[in-house]
């Protein structure tokens, strides 16, 4: 994962995946092994197509109550 930040955000941390907020948390060590992590798992896993992506990933903005 090559291209993160950390940023504060008053009290809390946010972890920004290029131009795109992905996590806040409060803990700025925990953000941090948090996106190392993140990383070695897409080490390892295969990169998948944009449509077997979405047939894995629910669209969560269908979810209505």
């Amino acid at each position: 994962m090559n291209d993160y930040t950390i940023v504060r955000d008053g009290s809390d941390y946010v972890v920004r995946a290029g131009e795109k907020s992905v996590l806040k948390i409060s803990s700025r060590r925990r953000a941090a092994k948090l996106v190392t992590d993140a990383a070695e798992l897409l080490q390892r896993q295969p990169v998948l197509s944009a449509e077997e992506a979405t047939s894995i990933v629910p669209d969560l903005g269908a979810i209505t109550e």
